[in-house]
């Protein structure tokens, strides 16, 4: 389960966080930290050392702030680009937000980057994932699973927007007996 939550959420954390150029000691806000993309995001700003300030509901402040966020704002009481920080990435990872709102915040060299923005699959990121997994450094947040029978279901529930980190689907094997 948790190598099928992997590679598409963790892939373009790794490539948009590379694309930004995070070093080591940045501070780093994500928008929709809780999701898949922003989960991993946490995460592997942490690796470079980075101070991690996540954006998510008040439901998912303790998720994310055991993913490694020292700081957690609730979107639905405070809008994150009134806050009086600066920092140097704003990693949007759920695509809502614009590039606009996060200038309020990023600092005068800092970089804004998005979900929506085009991604590649790297192999080198793949390795790279893999290693981190190995490490104990990077673990995927599996939310719920749903067999293969329940696809609409698991649908319905990724578009109610309750989703956190990871949906993986279980395809069981059936029984030759039956």
């Amino acid at each position: 389960k948790e190598a099928a939550a992997l590679p598409v959420g963790a892939m373009t954390a790794m490539f948009l966080l590379e694309k930004a150029s995070l070093k080591n000691g940045q501070k780093v806000l994500v928008y929709g930290a809780s999701g898949s993309v922003g989960s991993y995001a946490v995460q592997l700003a942490k690796q470079k050392e980075a101070l991690v300030t996540g954006v998510c509901s008040v439901s998912n402040v303790e998720m994310v702030k055991s993913l490694g966020a020292e700081e957690v704002i609730d979107y639905k009481k405070e809008d994150y680009s009134e806050c009086n920080e600066k920092f140097d990435i704003v990693f949007d990872a759920v695509g809502k937000t614009t590039k606009a709102k996060a200038k309020k915040v990023l600092s005068a060299e800092g970089t804004f980057v998005s979900v929506t923005m085009l991604t590649k699959e790297k192999t080198e990121h793949l390795e790279r994932i893999k290693e981190l997994v190995e490490q104990g450094k990077l673990k995927p947040f599996i939310d719920k699973t749903f067999t293969l029978d329940e696809i609409v279901a698991a649908h319905e529930y990724v578009d109610s927007g309750r989703k956190r980190g990871n949906v993986v689907i279980e395809i069981l094997q059936q029984n030759e007996n039956h």
